[in-house]
């Protein structure tokens, strides 16, 4: 049996102001090939500072203080800036919180999508470039011809979906999506669900799933991790963690969410 696609180890962040605000404490999981992890936890519990901390994306006052991030056989610690500057997208990529609106708003799709390549695949032919950048799109399901509109000419459905072909562009191993439905109305968010869910079959890259949406996981993930204070408090396979959630914090999580069906009871009542 193959290793982890990415393990992370004793991994801490801390934001060094007065007093230092320690975000991340000492979080250690590891994410097999094609597994969905999903981490789940309330806002400002350091979600994103992990995320930000693993991809080495963090600026000052925040700073990595210990532990460390292997991709593959690659520990991401000890790339200095053109080895990190490389290896970012190709063995990493990152659908980022806010992403519908990460578009550069005056370049047309064609040119964001084709400026990875240009960067990471340098010897790459300008025909063979836009024929990827089409195949991208339409894997995620959109029509080729939206190469040419500018980002407010697509939907927030279509921005999030060119988000999602831009980090899956290289092929890497893993993907991090930090809260990649946000802001999506529930039937758009179920596509790009379906969608996420459909080319991880196809294409066998893990996804480590970040939201406070803890249903939501358990839908999707094959295992999921719940974050508290900065620390991972309960980690396990989604439908042991939805029948006999150990935490005190996770049977909260779980009970924050009505039932759509039943009586007025909890979430967790009314499902079991």
């Amino acid at each position: 049996m193959s290793g982890p696609v990415l393990s992370v180890e004793d991994f801490s962040v801390d934001y060094l102001v007065d007093p230092v605000v320690h975000a991340v404490r000492n979080v250690s999981f590891t994410l097999a090939r094609g597994e969905v992890l999903g981490l789940a936890g309330e806002s400002g519990c350091g979600k994103s500072t992990l995320a930000y901390g693993m991809v080495r994306l963090l600026k000052p006052p925040a700073a990595v203080t210990s532990g460390r991030v292997v991709a593959g056989d690659v520990d991401w610690g000890r790339l200095g800036p053109e080895q990190l500057r490389a290896a970012r997208w190709d063995r990493i990529s990152m659908v980022f919180q806010g992403a519908m609106n990460s578009l550069n708003p005056v370049i047309p799709i064609r040119e964001q999508l084709e400026d990875v390549f240009v960067t990471h695949r340098p010897r790459m032919s300008r025909r063979d470039r836009r024929d990827r950048c089409g195949e991208l799109l339409e894997r995620v399901g959109v029509d080729r011809a939206r190469l040419r509109s500018y980002p407010h000419e697509l939907s927030g459905g279509m921005r999030q979906r060119v988000m999602i072909a831009m980090a899956m562009a290289l092929e890497p191993q893993v993907m991090i999506m930090d809260e990649p439905t946000t802001a999506l109305d529930v039937v758009v968010q179920r596509d790009i669900l379906r969608e996420i869910s459909r080319l991880r079959d196809e294409l066998g890259f893990a996804v480590l799933f970040i939201t406070h949406d803890l249903p939501l996981l358990l839908e999707i993930s094959d295992r999921i991790a719940v974050m508290k204070d900065g620390s991972i408090v309960e980690l396990a396979a989604a439908t042991r963690l939805f029948q006999d959630p150990r935490h005190p914090y996770t049977r909260q999580l779980l009970e924050s969410f009505p039932s759509l069906t039943g009586d007025r009871g909890s979430f967790l009542r009314a499902a079991s």
